[in-house]
């Protein structure tokens, strides 16, 4: 029997695909290239974290507006400053954030009105 192996990606609609991913690139480094998207080899992540697949009950409120179907969880090495880039960037920054021992977590809505989640994972 096949089997899944791992997260092969995100894939979402966007307004203006280019300008979305060029505020990702500017504001949190993400490789985007233009026009296929950002590409992150296995080798260059944490190594800390795993990648997570998760349904939710259609009315859950953790990916804010209830029209939003689908959350991105973004892996990073620092929380605070990256919640602080994208502010700087023009996000909506959801005050809140929450530590636990699966590590430290943060929200952000990006210029299209994405709800995003930062995840820095537990040193």
């Amino acid at each position: 029997m096949a089997k899944v192996t791992g997260l092969g990606g995100v894939f979402f609609r966007a307004e203006d695909p280019k300008a979305l991913g060029l505020w990702y690139k500017k504001w949190l480094g993400m490789p985007f290239e233009d026009p296929w998207g950002a590409s992150i080899p296995h080798k260059d992540l944490s190594g800390k974290g795993n990648s997570v697949w998760a349904p939710f009950k259609r009315d859950t409120k953790y990916f804010g507006e209830s029209d939003q179907v689908f959350m991105i969880n973004l892996m990073v090495d620092d929380v605070t400053e990256a919640l602080a880039q994208v502010k700087e960037g023009g996000a909506e920054v959801i005050p809140e954030t929450e530590k636990s021992e699966f590590g430290h977590f943060g929200w952000f809505v990006d210029p299209e009105g994405n709800r995003v989640e930062l995840w820095q994972p537990p040193a």
